[in-house]
């Protein structure tokens, strides 16, 4: 457990009517400001009840969510904060082992297993070692050890198992089997350089990884553990980085996030047959001054989120001509990463301060359309999708090429014009 002098404050909201609450670290004058103390990956528990976020210097804290719970006025279950002392910078952490999403979100609040102390935590070190915690007892479980570089992103797979996939900046992805303490693992070879970030399709058939040097998207097979395809290819010529990559919830699509130093993009794929669907870009006229660092498809696929450098946060509605949600102009929001609550409705942002700041997230009811697409692309691929005697309009939108072909801002205000 770490000391007191570190726990984090409640803020009250500022005026960005978005901006729900703020948590900000309370660190010794001797750690303000120095490098170390960024909030490098968050999470929340599959259930919505629990929120962790590495707040630098080798701590991690775990909250309740949300703060006012009846439960825990109630007395049903152990509701205190929790600290992890890892000892090493953290740069990824991953609530497990995620239910399937038939089940995530049917009954939240009675998903939770009383008086079973089975809540996990899995937390990448800087010095290549993954420690699993058990959050309600507050103890570590065992470590894992084979990544030799930094462990930049965790994730549990949607289908309820002890599975943990590992990206790392030594090149490679591990996945490891928790129900063994990690001594069954599967290592992937192939990119060439660091590892930004990794994701799991809903189907829990592919795994996507980013290179940020190498600019590699690399698919995988979770099923056979093998290398399926590199999905880029000379669509920008400039030098770029990568640096986030999502699936949407159903599958159907592969996000991934680059930058320049003139400008940042998202491509939109399609992981089945390796075409580019569509591509948002936004350029600026501070060289250097605006990398994208994260994204993230909402729970029920309808928006994408994005953290640049210029602004706390951004929301996109895919095909749309403009963000339905987007904070003012901050040159010091430093964003490192986003996460939505499995139910939607709020956003989570860490940012290089150590604090995490929390969104109301535009609420949205899906179109019956999208729930029968969704529904219907969480288990069918694009593939067998074409092979049905469908219009062209039909088979146009399951396969998501309804979206325009090309989306370019030349300014994120909402007075300027989207061409597509």
């Amino acid at each position: 457990m770490c000391s007191t002098e570190n726990n984090p404050e409640l803020q009250p909201t500022s005026s960005d009517p978005a901006l729900l609450l703020e948590l900000k670290t309370r660190r010794p004058p001797s750690l303000v400001e120095r490098a170390g103390c960024e909030t490098w990956s968050v999470d929340f528990s599959p259930d919505g009840a629990w929120f962790a976020w590495s707040m630098g210097h080798g701590i991690v804290w775990v909250v309740a969510w949300p703060l006012d719970s009846e439960e825990s006025q109630n007395g049903e279950t152990d509701r205190g904060d929790k600290s992890f002392s890892c000892g090493h910078p953290v740069w990824g952490l991953a609530f497990g082992p995620r239910p399937p999403k038939s089940n995530a979100t049917a009954c939240p609040t009675k998903t939770r297993s009383k008086g079973k102390n089975s809540l996990l935590l899995a937390t990448g070190l800087e010095n290549g070692v993954i420690k699993i915690w058990n959050v309600l007892t507050g103890s570590a479980v065992f470590d894992l050890h084979g990544h030799e570089g930094v462990v930049r992103d965790l994730v549990f797979p949607q289908n309820g198992t002890l599975t943990l996939i590992s990206s790392s900046r030594d090149k490679t992805l591990r996945i490891w089997d928790l129900a063994h303490k990690g001594k069954k693992v599967q290592v992937l070879y192939g990119h060439k350089d660091w590892i930004s970030s990794c994701c799991v399709s809903s189907d829990c058939s592919m795994i996507a990884s980013v290179g940020r040097f190498d600019r590699m998207v690399c698919l995988w097979s979770l099923r056979s553990y093998t290398f399926i395809r590199n999905l880029t290819g000379g669509a920008h010529k400039t030098v770029y980085l990568l640096s986030s990559c999502d699936f949407s919830p159903d599958g159907a699509i592969l996000a991934t996030a680059a930058f320049s130093g003139s400008s940042w993009w998202i491509d939109l794929w399609d992981p089945y047959t390796a075409e580019k669907l569509a591509t948002l870009a936004d350029y600026f006229e501070d060289y250097g001054q605006n990398q994208i660092s994260a994204i993230q498809f909402s729970p029920n696929g309808l928006h994408l989120t994005l953290v640049t450098d210029d602004r706390a946060l951004r929301i996109w509605e895919l095909g749309e001509k403009g963000m339905v949600m987007e904070t003012k102009r901050d040159r010091d929001s430093n964003g490192l990463c986003c996460k939505y609550h499995p139910q939607g409705g709020v956003v989570a942002t860490g940012t290089r301060d150590g604090h995490v700041r929390f969104w109301r997230a535009p609420s949205a009811v899906p179109s019956l359309c999208h729930l029968c697409r969704s529904i219907l692309r969480h288990s069918i691929s694009t593939h067998q999708i074409e092979a049905l005697p469908l219009p062209k309009r039909i088979l146009e939108y399951l396969t998501y090429k309804n979206i325009p072909e090309r989306l370019k801002s030349c300014c994120s205000s909402d007075e300027e014009e989207w061409e597509s």
